[in-house]
């Protein structure tokens, strides 16, 4: 079976997990697409650690304005009712568990729920951002990433070789073939998304996995 990279399967698979009132966090890059796919009968608050409650869709053409960006300095816009206000406030919001969920890009994330998402050794890079406290406040950690790196190599692994964010705080992670939840040092395999199957992850992931006993073929095209 040929491995083609799907993001939106990611995204689309996450943005189904949320409830009405939840509070969001949405990490740089990839997990901002997430709220593209919110279904419409269900109604979150986004949060941006640069200082925003409630952020809405991305502009229409014309329609941007250079003030509103968020984290990852994206376009962006504000619902009714959204706020503003500074990094301390918006630091206190995090530091202080009133997040539901946030979901972060990954470099690498292991079977003990360690995450590395934000340094490669040797490269230059902007620094770690909001990601170390993200992990820590929110009350769920969502991992969103493509299955494999450029290489081919699988980003579940038994244990991160890079430098991490985060020690033993992923809840779940979403790739492009499955969703997987962290218990007791394994993934646990809760849904394979098709065309995939049950032995292709297990084959091709350089983890341990455990296959739920209610785990499902889930059809996110």
């Amino acid at each position: 079976m040929e491995y083609v990279p799907n993001k939106e399967t990611i995204v689309k698979r996450i943005a189904r997990f949320f409830k009405d009132g939840d509070v969001v966090n949405l990490g740089i890059g990839l997990p901002t697409l997430v709220g593209n796919y919110v279904p419409s009968d269900v109604t979150i608050v986004l949060q941006s650690e640069n200082g925003f409650l409630g952020l809405g869709p991305a502009p229409e053409p014309g329609h941007e304005d250079p003030m509103l960006t968020n984290a990852g300095a994206g376009l962006v816009t504000i619902l009714p009712g959204g706020c503003f206000f500074d990094s301390a406030a918006s630091f206190g919001i995090i530091r202080g568990g009133h997040l539901d969920y946030t979901v972060l890009g990954v470099l690498e994330v292991d079977q003990e729920g360690n995450l590395a998402n934000y340094m490669i050794p040797g490269k230059m890079i902007p620094g770690m951002g909001g990601a170390m406290d993200l992990t820590v406040g929110a009350k769920k950690v969502f991992a969103a990433t493509q299955h494999f790196d450029a290489a081919g190599r699988s980003k579940l692994v038994k244990r991160c070789s890079l430098p991490l964010t985060a020690v033993k705080e992923v809840d779940y992670v979403v790739t492009d073939v499955g969703f997987f939840e962290l218990r007791a040092g394994t993934f646990v395999l809760r849904e394979f998304f098709k065309p995939y199957t049950v032995d292709y992850i297990l084959e091709k992931t350089d983890a341990d996995i455990v296959v739920d006993k209610d785990c499902a073929e889930v059809d996110l095209n």
